[in-house]
């Protein structure tokens, strides 16, 4: 037998300790996204290519599936994993939408991969959290606050267990009506710059906007001052209209990106804020109002750790449009790092809160059956590998963090439960008894950095 490979880079893969971590932030997603109404899908792992390369930008990380003993010459098979869960969303959404009820709530817990270069936060393999709202032709702009509130309420359920969050959200109808507002003769370019304000400095963004976007030197100006305006309130409104520039398209954009913030403001707190944005662009062109991104404080380096927005026109089959808007929670890009750096641990590597000690093998039976009594009562429980002496299966126990050890009575004698870490041994009914609340699972510990 060959010795097993080193890891690849890029394609992560948790110890059971960590990835109690993820189960405990996924679960709480979830949780919160079906309490919103929000339907589970998960689609396929892979998709025709013409799809994956609508969004030209990402065509060199495609991963391409092709036969392994495939002749020399003979072309890939059209098909390639998915890359995001938007993609494979629409097409769900075509292939079903005789089926579908309208307006359609989902969510979308699975992984998706990307052929990039692997570094902190990002993966080749990875776990996105994806909600979105499609509708048949027209969605209500409602949706757009609703989306935005969920996905703030499912991060904001996670408690301290994160650092603090923002997510930042802007309007494209905004930033495009405030550029054609100035005579900027191609608002889509100037989108595509201003996105580059998070990687170059200022005066390189505003050298391509002169260069690239055929700006003069004051509407490059105008244009970053837009970009300068952050506000966690609707304020940010009269800063805009400051600028005297007017179109009526602006005007549209800053009236729903009010409605955002003012039907957010109930979920801001110090762990989670939502912020008026106006550089976030998101530079993906079929984004047709609302954009988000999700931001962690302390983690600038990472960049976003989620984002989304609304698309008019993503899905069609050529009748009907089905336009939607939806937000993506980058579940690895978040966890990873904090796991990789000791701050996010389970508090056991096992999910048992009980491990039933074994007197000897012709005893088994009876071990088992306190187990399963046990388990019958809600309580994970093990029974232990080897009839070693005692002070060895508490050793065990010990190990993989299991707070319990129970002893079946003999001859007769009642059983008998132990807290390991206290010493603390009492008798018990594996019927009836159940350990403290914080005890029954795992538990997500974390450490100050």
């Amino acid at each position: 037998m060959s010795s097993p490979r080193a890891s690849l880079s890029g394609f992560p893969e948790l110890l059971p300790d960590q990835h109690i971590v993820e189960q405990h932030v996924v679960d709480t997603l979830r949780h919160t996204f079906e309490l919103h109404g929000f339907a589970g899908i998960e689609t396929r792992a892979v998709e025709p290519l013409d799809q994956l390369l609508r969004k030209g930008e990402t065509s060199n990380e495609v991963y391409v599936l092709r036969r392994l003993q495939a002749e020399a010459g003979e072309a890939d098979a059209g098909m390639g994993l998915h890359f995001d869960l938007t993609v494979p969303f629409a097409r769900y959404v075509l292939d079903n939408a005789g089926k579908l009820e309208f307006p359609f709530r989902r969510y979308q817990i699975q992984k998706a991969w990307r052929g990039e270069r692997p570094q902190e936060g990002r993966f080749r393999e990875f776990t996105q959290a994806d909600i979105d709202v499609v509708d048949r032709d027209e969605l209500p702009f409602h949706f757009d606050v609703e989306v935005a509130r969920v996905m703030a309420e499912g991060i904001a359920a996670l408690g301290d267990l994160l650092p603090p969050m923002r997510l930042r959200v802007n309007n494209r109808k905004l930033i495009e009506g405030f550029y054609r507002g100035i005579g900027a003769p191609d608002p889509s370019r100037v989108i595509t710059i201003i996105d580059k304000l998070d990687k170059l400095p200022a005066q390189a963004v505003a050298d391509l906007l002169i260069e690239e976007g055929g700006l003069t030197d004051a509407q490059a100006k105008q244009c970053l001052q837009l970009a300068e305006i952050e506000a966690a309130d609707v304020g940010f409104a009269d800063q805009v209209r400051s600028l005297a520039v007017t179109d009526p398209l602006l005007e549209t954009g800053i009236d729903e990106l009010v409605s955002v913030v003012e039907g957010c403001a109930s979920v801001n707190s110090d762990r989670f804020q939502v912020v008026a944005s106006l550089s976030l662009a998101r530079g993906l062109d079929y984004y047709t109002g609302t954009v988000f991104e999700i931001y962690m404080d302390g983690f600038e380096n990472l960049k976003s750790v989620g984002g989304g927005g609304r698309y008019d026109a993503l899905a069609s089959d050529g009748k009907t449009s089905y336009p939607g808007v939806g937000i993506s929670f980058g579940v690895s890009r978040t966890l990873l790092p904090l796991i990789g750096r000791g701050l996010l641990r389970g508090s056991r590597s096992v999910p048992s809160a009980v491990l039933v000690a074994l007197a000897d093998e012709e005893s088994r039976d009876t071990s088992n059956a306190v187990a399963q009594r046990l388990r019958a009562n809600g309580v994970a429980a093990e029974v232990a590998a080897a009839p070693q002496r005692f002070g060895k299966q508490i050793r065990y126990a010990e190990r993989r963090g299991i707070p319990f050890v129970w002893f079946p009575g003999a001859e007769g004698a009642a059983d008998q439960v132990k807290d390991i870490r206290s010493g603390d041994q009492v008798e018990a009914d594996p019927g009836s008894w159940t350990p403290p609340g914080d005890d029954l699972r795992p538990a997500v510990l974390k450490e100050d950095p």
